[in-house]
C-alpha cells in the first residue's frame, strides 16, 4: 500500500522524498520494523489475554515422556497461541509495505492465512481438551494439502509464473535440472510447503527455539527473494533463476524476520508466551511458499538446516525402532535428545541457532558458487 506514495512525487516536487518508497530494499526495512514493533508493543496485551482466558500450553504427563515431563514441569500453564502475533505482524506489514497485486505475496498471504487458521484450531483443541492430540495427523495433512494445491495452483494457471514455477534448480547451477515438472509440479511444490509447516512444528519444542531459527532462514531469504527479482543481478551477474515478481516477496521475508525478533522478546529462555501450532505450522508454509518464489526449494534443506534435522530426527527414530527395536536417539524431535543426555535447556537453544546461522552463510555461499 505504502508503495504508491512514490507517484504523489509527480504532483507535487516538494515531495520528491517520496521516491524512497519505489525501492524493495525501502520498504523490506520498513516491514522488519513494522512488523517488529507490533510485536514488542502487543505482546503484552496478548499474553495477559491469552492469561485471563487461561489458554495455557498442555505440558505431556510423566506417563508420555518421563523424565522430560520433569524438565518441562514449569512450563504448564504458560500461555500458547502466541503465534497470533507473528502471523498479525506478518500479515499487517505485508499488507502495509508490499504490493498486494504481486501474485507471489498473494499466495504468500493466502498460505500464511490457511495454515495459521489449522495451526490455531489445533491449538484451540489441545487447550480444550487438555492434551497434546490437537488435530489429527492426517487430517491436518489433508487440510496442508489442500491449501499447498491451492497456492500452488494458482501460480500455475498465473501467466507470469506459471512458467517459472515448473523448472526444477539445484543449488549452484546455472540451468534448470528439469525445464518443466508438468504434473509433477503438484507432487513436489505441495510436499515443500507441508514438509516445511511440519519441520518447523516438530522444531517448536523448546523456549525461542523456533523463533530465533526462523529469524535467520527468512533473512537469508530475504536476500535470495530480493536476488531473485532484480534481472541485472540474477541474470547477468550471479545466474539464479530470474522473475520480475520475486524481489517484492523480500519484503514479505523481512517482515516474517522482524516478528520472529519482536515475538523472541517474550519467547526466550524462560518463555513468558509459546507460539503454538498457530505459529509454527504458519511459519513453515510461509518459509516453504518462499523457497518456491524464488525457486530455490532445494536450497531450503541447506539454510533451514535446524529444522530439517528436527525432522528428520523423529522420521529415523520412528524407522530405527520399527525395524531393530532400538532407539537411535533418547527421544524426538533431537533437540529433546540432547536434553536427556543433560544439555541444558538454554545449552540446546542456543547450540541450534549457532548452527542455524552457519546453515544460512552456507547457503549464502553457493550464490556465487556457480
Amino acid at each position: 500500500m505504502l508503495y504508491y506514495l512514490h507517484q504523489l512525487k509527480d504532483a507535487y516536487e516538494h515531495l520528491e522524498v517520496l521516491n524512497v518508497f519505489q525501492y524493495q530494499t525501502f520498504r523490506a526495512a520498513g516491514a522488519a520494523l513494522t512488523a517488529f514493533l507490533l510485536c514488542l508493543l502487543l505482546g503484552n496485551r496478548v499474553i495477559l489475554k491469552l492469561t485471563a482466558l487461561k489458554i495455557g500450553q498442555p505440558v505431556r504427563t510423566k506417563e508420555e515422556v518421563n523424565k522430560l515431563a520433569e524438565l518441562h514441569g514449569g512450563k504448564t500453564g504458560t500461555p500458547t497461541m502466541g503465534g497470533i502475533l507473528i502471523v498479525g505482524a506478518v500479515l499487517i506489514s505485508a499488507l502495509l509495505w508490499a504490493r498486494i497485486t504481486n501474485p507471489f505475496i498473494q499466495v504468500l498471504v493466502f498460505v500464511t492465512i490457511g495454515t495459521g487458521l489449522l495451526g490455531f484450531f489445533d491449538d484451540y483443541l489441545k487447550v480444550t481438551k487438555k492434551n497434546s492430540v490437537g488435530v489429527r495427523g492426517k487430517v491436518k495433512l489433508v487440510v496442508q494439502l489442500a491449501i499447498s494445491l491451492v497456492a500452488v495452483g494458482f501460480l500455475y494457471l498465473h501467466p507470469d509464473t506459471g512458467e517459472y514455477i515448473r523448472k526444477l534448480y539445484l543449488p549452484s547451477v546455472k540451468y534448470p535440472v528439469i525445464e518443466d515438472m508438468g504434473i509433477f509440479t503438484f507432487v513436489f511444490l505441495p510436499l515443500v510447503i507441508i514438509g516445511c509447516s511440519n519441520a518447523v512444528n516438530l522444531t517448536d519444542g523448546l523456549d525461542g527455539l523456533a523463533a530465533g531459527c526462523t529469524v535467520t532462514t527468512a533473512a537469508t531469504f530475504a536476500i535470495f527473494t530480493y536476488v531473485a527479482g532484480h534481472q541485472v543481478i540474477a541474470e547477468d551477474y550471479l545466474l539464479v533463476p530470474y522473475n520480475k515478481h520475486a524481489g517484492e516477496v523480500s519484503i514479505f521475508c523481512a517482515a516474517l524476520a522482524g516478528a520472529g525478533l519482536g515475538f523472541l522478546w517474550f519467547n526466550c529462555h524462560p518463555a513468558r508466551v509459546f507460539m503454538g501450532d498457530t505459529g509454527s505450522l504458519s511459519i513453515g508454509g510461509m518459509l516453504g511458499m518462499v523457497a518456491i518464489c524464488c525457486k530455490q526449494e532445494l536450497l531450503l534443506v541447506i539454510v533451514g538446516f535446524v529444522f530439517v534435522m528436527e525432522a528428520m530426527s523423529v522420521i529415523l527414530l520412528v524407522a530405527s525402532f520399527k525395524t531393530t527395536g532400538k532407539r537411535i536417539f533418547k527421544m524426538s524431535p533431537i533437540h529433546h535428545h540432547f536434553e536427556l543426555s543433560g544439555w541444558e535447556e538454554s545449552k540446546v537453544i542456543n547450540r541450534f541457532w549457532i548452527i542455524s546461522i552457519i546453515a544460512a552463510m552456507i547457503g549464502l555461499m553457493t550464490l556465487k558458487l556457480r
